[in-house]
């Protein structure tokens, strides 16, 4: 299931005629959600969005992220960051991995729950075939944007990049390693877990944002990368810190219904309006440089106003003038 996020045409003539205002979910699916992730039962219902359902795409050429959600959660999860991409610009379709997700509902109205086993007898196996799967779904999105007969009338899409969020982060890494028609990446605190990348590295742009404590297969796909990328760190962010979860926190009461230290873990001690402006300020200056070719310093070096954010590793440049960097290029 995939959820497309876009940059509207003209307003309508009339208030009267606009349309409606996009629901953050379903019930079936936030009552799912609210169970699976110990959330104060009817707390999404009030949640809203700065989106509109069914509104036509401004025509032209685009650029399209897919974004991929963390194990057991949900593509909704990741909705202000999805509305802030869009509103630079950028086409983003938000895939839900059947199975995988918290929850799943369909145009039908099926409501398909997440399946994955809890605690698997061999993890490795389990993180292989879950990576597996969902860079299989990345390449079935990717299709789609690229056929003739298009998801959106009008827009043509011309670079593909790819935004993962925890496990997520890792299915776009093997998703970018098998096929060369996703030109960028970037992993939000994802363990490259299920995939070689982290042995390969690889050939295009790509960007590791974490919030956890630096591990393993980090710093190995810092020794074998092969363009530009970087490995930033959000001081005082948790595991959920890219993710709408930290603005929700207080409403869901989960400083009561978490205990420590999984409270301190996913949400950290960031304030969560920081953590997202820190966040999309990242995504935004990396898509816009690797999708739309243009210059974003962002990313070049420390900055004052995001005081947050840690350059751990660095490679590569701008390339001169702001443009895309070639692929297979040396860093």
């Amino acid at each position: 299931m995939v959820q497309l996020w876009y940059p509207a045409g003209s307003r309508a003539p009339s208030p009267h005629r606009r349309n409606p205002v996009a629901p953050y979910t379903d019930p079936g699916t936030a009552a799912a959600l609210e169970g699976d992730w110990g959330m104060r039962p009817g707390v999404l219902k009030g949640v809203g969005t700065h989106a509109r359902a069914g509104g036509l795409p401004a025509p032209g050429t685009r650029s399209a992220v897919v974004l991929s959600h963390g194990r057991g959660a949900s593509r909704i999860l990741t909705s202000g960051l999805a509305e802030e991409l869009a509103s630079h610009g950028h086409l983003v379709a938000a895939v839900d991995h059947t199975y995988d997700a918290a929850a799943v509902r369909f145009p039908d109205g099926r409501l398909v729950l997440g399946a994955l086993p809890a605690e698997p007898e061999d993890w490795d196996a389990q993180d292989r075939l879950e990576v597996a799967v969902r860079a299989a779904d990345l390449r079935c999105v990717a299709d789609a944007l690229c056929r003739r007969t298009r998801p959106l009338a009008g827009v043509a899409v011309q670079r593909i990049g790819l935004l993962g969020h925890s496990l997520g982060g890792a299915a776009a890494a093997e998703a970018m390693r098998t096929d060369r028609r996703f030109v960028a990446g970037l992993d939000l605190d994802g363990g490259l877990f299920g995939t070689t990348v982290a042995e390969t590295g690889l050939d295009r742009p790509f960007l590791l944002l974490t919030s956890s404590p630096d591990h393993e297969t980090w710093a190995r796909w810092r020794a074998h990368h092969r363009n530009w990328g970087r490995h930033l760190h959000l001081t005082g962010g948790g595991h959920l810190s890219a993710t709408d979860v930290p603005a929700l926190a207080a409403a869901a009461g989960l400083r009561e219904r978490w205990p420590e230290p999984l409270f301190s873990d996913y949400l950290g001690t960031i304030a969560p309006h920081r953590a997202a402006t820190v966040t999309r300020a990242c995504a935004t200056a990396f898509f816009d440089r690797f999708l739309l070719g243009l210059h974003r310093p962002l990313l070049d070096a420390p900055t004052h106003r995001y005081p947050e954010l840690r350059f751990l590793w660095t490679r590569g440049r701008e390339p001169a003038g702001g443009q895309v960097q070639e692929h297979g290029s040396g860093a």
